[in-house]
């Protein structure tokens, strides 16, 4: 009974911390529900104009975020072969040592198919590096099956919006990562406590990467040799690896 009325006065308090986030839900027909533990919260979004949005606040899904985080998932219906990742670069150093270690400790010769893709796109993808803000370039990574592929999904507005992201939304050292793969894009960062600032601006930069995202689909559809043949290529050795 202790435990019934403690929780009921957690969701309470949080029906009140989070009444501004709630409301700027529902002016954009969003629902806003809070996790059964009453340690998160969902911003469900099935029709916006690009797609399927979810906005989740919760415990970590990763072990390299500890606590609570931050995730955004944006149901595009993407190319499902296409597959970009932009980390933090800190984020990007800790996960390569972490799987040269663990391939030097088993001696193990392929990726552990229950290895975080994050991980192993380290290791398998080509990245690519020519930003052309310096901002960006300090702060992040990326890599694509084609190094074609993540300069077309970071040459414009992407790279100016993780420019400016850097500046006050991802402090330095802390773990980011944006991925586009089975046709979705995903955003996840540790959050102790989240605002509507940050939920918003969360959104924001998640709705650039979308759009430019749709924009490099839209030239695989139209056959654009480069992308095609890179994005091709590597859905080949995935299943070769998945195969083995």
């Amino acid at each position: 009974m202790f435990d019934q009325v403690k929780h009921w006065m957690k969701q309470r308090a949080n029906a009140a911390a989070w009444k501004g986030i709630a409301e700027w839900a529902s002016s954009r027909s969003a629902r806003f529900v809070q996790t059964q533990e009453a340690d998160g919260f969902l911003i469900d979004q099935p029709q916006h104009a690009l797609g399927h949005l979810r906005v989740e606040w919760g415990p970590s899904q990763r072990g390299y975020i500890s606590g609570q985080e931050m995730r955004v998932r944006w149901e595009l219906k993407l190319n499902p072969e296409l597959q970009l990742m932009v980390i933090e670069r800190e984020l990007r150093d800790r996960l390569e040592r972490a799987v040269f270690d663990a391939f030097t400790d088993t001696l193990q010769t392929r990726i552990e198919t229950d290895t975080p893709e994050e991980m192993r796109w380290l290791v398998m993808f080509a990245q690519w590096d020519q930003w052309k803000s310096k901002l960006a370039r300090a702060r992040f990574s990326a890599c694509a099956a084609a190094k074609e592929v993540a300069a077309a999904w970071l040459d414009g507005a992407l790279t100016d919006a993780l420019a400016h992201a850097s500046q006050d939304l991802v402090p330095a050292g802390t773990p980011f990562v944006l991925q586009v793969q089975r046709g979705n894009l995903y955003l996840r960062m540790p959050v102790a406590e989240p605002t509507l600032d940050q939920i918003k601006a969360f959104v924001g930069l998640a709705e650039v990467a979308a759009k430019e995202a749709k924009r490099v689909d839209q030239l695989i559809s139209e056959g654009v040799s480069w992308a095609q043949s890179g994005v091709s290529g590597w859905q080949s050795s995935l299943n070769a690896v998945d195969a083995s």
